[in-house]
């Protein structure tokens, strides 16, 4: 079956009272990819409550371990969401593979899930169908350690203060559900109370009504674990699993604080909200257009910000006034990559049309298309003495054009696929370049013939997918690369060695970017986030929220500290730090 001349339905994964669950296939991409189709058929569901449903359903997908929502529409008496895949196994199979969890897989289970029920329950949502089914640990890549993610939330449900008193159907799993919650009054424990009798099933294996004793109104389940667990772990299973409420844990972080404060210290570095950087302004100018924002860039002095989008058209905005100063549109597809020269009299602009564009930023003249590509150009860098521009293409190949003549100087060739990224280090003398091939090449300046190039000094190895983005240290010490496998690598430039790998990012890493001082690198990403991170600890330092499509491009002023945000939602978002903002 084809839905929207785009998804079609391969297989039924699950089906209950009012939803089936699909694996599909997006066709609309190429190459295709795999995504989740749920069919909902309510009787009481009108557009207007399901649009509000899918509201809901992408401030969760904010959440680095729920499923992003990609797509929603209706079609005859059905309403379809259309989710991201996650690759792994549910703990249904898991555990029919591999058998019962040991006490260790059960602390991992709690602290990611009570992390994702925090997240829902300050939403005022309770999930109310969690079971082993329904959470999957995520396939494990190199250098990117597993994690389970919660996933259908056909059932899940925005609470009002109304109706915290008011009835309605039981829904759920009857195995898992809350007594509460199957006279149809779920409350956020009865969310707790299903992931206790979870935990209790993958350490026993035995369905959970064979372990509830109907007699005595309990459970029984210690007798039936396989394998040894702490009284402190089995007395917070106890109380997870409590009928009478009042006697549960009531919310995740009194959870959490049974299981240790210092596990909840740690894991504050999920900041989702309340962070000292805080949004400063949206531009919508684009917000009419064909597309997404594709690329950003800052003049050095700070003033102007360019951004290239899928309407073919760069526009250039004064970032003190925050008014679009001019529109530039002579290229013909797409632009997909925007730099300013050193001295920030210059603009590069390069595009799907297989050309590079260099303006003159005061009179905003056309200087010289440069042309020598066979497929679109993907990226484009300044030398740091302005005299060379780089590109990068989908023709596999990296050219060198002297600025000033707009003449090609070399061709780089040695990546088996296309080009994405290039960037060239503070002092000048190497040259990075990320790939579809999964590497990435350094290349070294060289004097060929007179005239300056580069030569292979070597090939990084690591990323398990596509390298999207690559950023050097401004001290030239630290190669930052980003990647379709979720992941932001940390390289040292001097020995080629893996620094560390970053992976909290739940899809592909699009850009990359450092402060001036290097302190701080910047990471933005197609689940809709931009991430902070603290260069000398590996330690996340904040995440941005206010996307609401895959973030493409971010650019970083030299002069202050102002980031900006480009998205596939056709807007620029300027964030700026507190600090910043006070002074």
């Amino acid at each position: 079956m084809l839905l929207q001349e785009r998804y079609r339905l391969i297989k039924l994964i699950s089906k209950g009272g009012f939803c089936k669950t699909f694996l599909a296939v997006d066709e609309g991409q190429f190459p295709p990819v795999s995504c989740i189709v749920q069919e909902l058929l309510l009787s009481d569901e009108t557009p207007q409550l399901f649009e509000q449903k899918v509201q809901q359903l992408k401030e969760l997908g904010k959440h680095p371990q729920v499923p992003n929502l990609l797509a929603y529409f209706q079609h005859t008496q059905y309403f379809y969401l259309v989710y991201e895949f996650i690759e792994g196994k549910n703990l249904a199979q898991l555990i029919e593979e591999e058998g019962a969890f040991n006490e260790t897989q059960i602390w991992q289970l709690l602290k990611d899930l009570l992390l994702v029920l925090k997240y829902l329950s300050d939403r005022n949502i309770i999930h109310r169908d969690i079971k082993p089914v329904n959470i999957i640990l995520r396939k494990p890549q190199k250098n990117v350690d597993a994690n389970f993610v919660l996933v259908d939330f056909g059932a899940a449900k925005l609470v009002t203060e109304l109706e915290q008193f008011t009835d309605e159907n039981s829904i759920g799993s009857p195995e898992y559900a809350s007594p509460e919650q199957t006279q149809g009054k779920a409350v956020f424990a009865s969310d707790l109370y299903s992931l206790g009798v979870t935990c209790i099933y993958l350490l026993t294996q035995i369905p959970p009504f064979d372990l509830f004793d109907v007699a005595n109104n309990c459970w029984v389940w210690q007798q039936y674990v396989s394998k040894r667990i702490s009284d402190r772990l089995a007395k917070i299973l106890d109380k997870l699993i409590q009928n009478t409420l009042n006697q549960r844990f009531q919310s995740a972080d009194e959870v959490m604080e049974a299981m240790g404060i210092e596990f909840k210290i740690k894991n504050t570095k999920l900041k989702i909200e309340n962070n000292s950087w805080q949004g400063l302004h949206t531009f919508t100018a684009h917000s009419n257009s064909l597309g997404s924002v594709n690329a950003l860039s800052i003049s050095p002095d700070g003033h102007i910000l360019a951004s290239g989008s899928d309407d073919k058209i760069i526009r250039l905005w004064n970032l003190n006034t925050k008014k679009l100063l001019a529109s530039l549109s002579t290229h013909s597809q797409a632009v997909t990559s925007v730099a300013f020269s050193p001295n920030g009299v210059i603009l590069a602009t390069a595009s799907n049309d297989k050309t590079i564009k260099l303006w003159d930023v005061d009179t905003l003249a056309e200087i010289f298309t440069l042309c020598g590509h066979s497929h679109a150009v993907k990226s484009v860098a300044f030398s740091p003495n302005g005299e060379i521009i780089a590109s990068g293409s989908w023709d596999k190949k990296i050219k060198l054009w002297d600025v000033k003549t707009g003449a090609e100087i070399c061709t780089l060739t040695g990546h088996k696929l296309q080009v994405s990224s290039i960037a060239f280090s503070q002092n000048g003398q190497l040259l990075a370049s990320g790939s579809f091939d999964r590497t990435i090449h350094l290349w070294q300046l060289r004097e060929i013939q007179n005239r300056p190039c580069y030569a292979l000094l070597g090939i990084l190895s690591g990323h398990t997918r596509a390298v999207l983005t690559v950023a050097f240290s401004p001290d030239g010490k630290i190669l930052a690369t980003g990647s379709d496998d979720n992941t932001i690598k940390l390289w040292d430039v001097n020995t080629g060695q893996l620094i560390s790998t970053l992976s909290s990012h739940s899809w592909s890493v699009m850009a990359v970017a450092f402060t001036a001082d290097g302190q701080t690198l910047i990471s933005a990403s197609w689940d809709k986030t931009v991430k902070l991170w603290r260069v000398n600890t590996i330690e996340e330092i904040v995440t941005l929220l206010g996307h609401v499509d895959s973030v493409t491009a971010i650019a970083v002023s030299q002069v202050a500290q102002l980031i900006a945000s480009g998205s596939k939602d056709k807007t620029i978002k300027l964030w700026q730090s507190v600090e910043q903002q006070e002074s």
